[in-house]
């Protein structure tokens, strides 16, 4: 790190952080920031990212802490709360102010917050345009902000955030550095590079979709009816495994909390994770699963980008997803920074041409998972047993009303 013209008490934090040499996206990608060019960094999933850019904004921000320093756009509540822990661990020295700006809680303490000037504000895009439009107090306050970063840029820039971010562009100064950070790269982000006005410094770590070599890819071929059998002896066996824990990703909100009630009835223990829960029920979620209170995370696609937890072994893909870079990122929360992992997709007869597809864009054969049908069968009457109540008990907790309210409300 002491080539890349840090400040001492950068190299500091990075020593008792134990990191002990730059990963290719920071090296590449610090020298240049700091020399005040935009940036755009492709790389894989668990390559060091978010150092890469938070260490040359937080050395800047040493130099003249004034105002709010820095505002990061990033798609999911989780991913923000994540990064905001990443930007404290990594100013602890600088008595750093971070807010975290996001949807599912109190708009007046946020309001008040932003008010007081945070260093560094790490807001989702819908929530921090609405306060933006709402409160004319709140767009001067970004009037000096130096730096922009749209984090996991390609989902930021695909899923009609359009509104959101002219909204952001509109109150920040012109003379900022914007910074992009993603895992894969798409047309999207192509254009935005063209149209660059102090031309970006375009740096991508890998050629299309990759995954990283520590990580072992298998599949199983089963019929749809009896994919919760097979989970049940996965889980089951996670210990003679060797793993210390799982992510499964289902497609649905309703799949994810009919699964998590069945799991329950099974008596496996599992937090599940989806966007129909409040923010306070989701963060406690993600906090009994990354604390390893629970060794399972049942999850929708909120949980697929750039959450790390070293602790992940074994990601499951109950639910093929429809587009290859989704099934990228998924895998990529298990073999990261250069530990190994295992990812096992549940594949249907309808899910075939699926595969197929994220087999070519990834230039590699999933392998095939061994186990023996006879034993996996064993459980079956237990299972459906299980499934008819936690149907019963979807349809008395009221799911499907939130659901509706919820369709609404969108």
């Amino acid at each position: 790190f002491s080539d890349l013209n840090l400040s001492d008490w950068a190299l500091q934090t990075c020593k008792e952080l134990g990191m002990k040499k730059p990963t290719p996206v920071q090296q590449h990608c610090i020298p240049r920031i700091l020399s005040g060019e935009d940036v755009l960094g492709i790389a894989q999933t668990g390559s060091g990212k978010t150092a890469a850019f938070a260490l040359p904004i937080l050395h800047r921000l040493a130099e003249d802490p004034f105002g709010v320093f820095c505002l990061v756009v990033t798609p999911t509540r989780e991913l923000a709360y994540q990064l905001a822990e990443q930007f404290r661990a990594l100013g602890s020295c600088l008595n750093l102010r971070c807010a975290v700006i996001v949807g599912g809680m109190d708009m007046i303490s946020q309001s008040q917050t932003l008010m007081q000037r945070p260093h560094v504000v790490i807001a989702t895009p819908g929530r921090i345009k609405v306060l933006i439009e709402q409160n004319p107090d709140i767009p001067p306050v970004f009037s000096n902000t130096k730096f922009l970063v749209l984090d996991e840029a390609d989902r930021v820039l695909d899923t009609g955030f359009e509104d959101e971010l002219r909204v952001v562009f509109n109150c920040l100064p012109k003379n900022r550095q914007t910074l992009l950070f993603s895992a894969t790269m798409t047309s999207n982000l192509q254009s935005l590079l063209e149209v660059s006005a102090n031309k970006a410094y375009f740096y991508e770590a890998y050629e299309g979709f990759q995954t990283v070599d520590t990580l072992k890819q298998q599949y199983i071929f089963i019929p749809k009816n009896v994919k919760d059998v097979y989970l049940l002896h996965i889980l089951s066996r996670m210990e003679d495994m060797g793993i210390r824990s799982a992510i499964i990703f289902v497609s649905t909100c309703r799949s994810c909390h009919l699964l998590g009630l069945l799991m329950e009835e099974l008596d496996q223990e599992v937090a599940a994770l989806h966007s129909f829960k409040s923010q306070s029920l989701r963060l406690s979620a993600l906090h009994r699963f990354k604390s390893g209170k629970v060794p399972v995370l049942l999850a929708t696609d909120v949980a697929s980008r750039g959450l790390d937890i070293p602790t992940v072994d074994l990601v499951i893909n109950y639910d093929i997803p429809r587009y290859p870079r989704d099934y990228v990122h998924r895998v990529g929360r298990t073999a990261r920074a250069g530990r190994g992992g295992l990812a096992i997709s549940f594949i249907t007869q309808n899910d075939i041409d699926l595969i197929h597809e994220i087999e070519a864009d990834l230039g590699k054969k999933l392998e095939k998972f061994e186990c023996k049908e006879n034993e996996v069968l064993e459980d079956i009457t237990k299972v459906y047993k299980a499934k008819r109540v936690a149907t019963m008990k979807m349809m008395d907790d009221g799911f499907e009303e939130k659901a509706k309210a919820r369709k609404a409300q969108k």
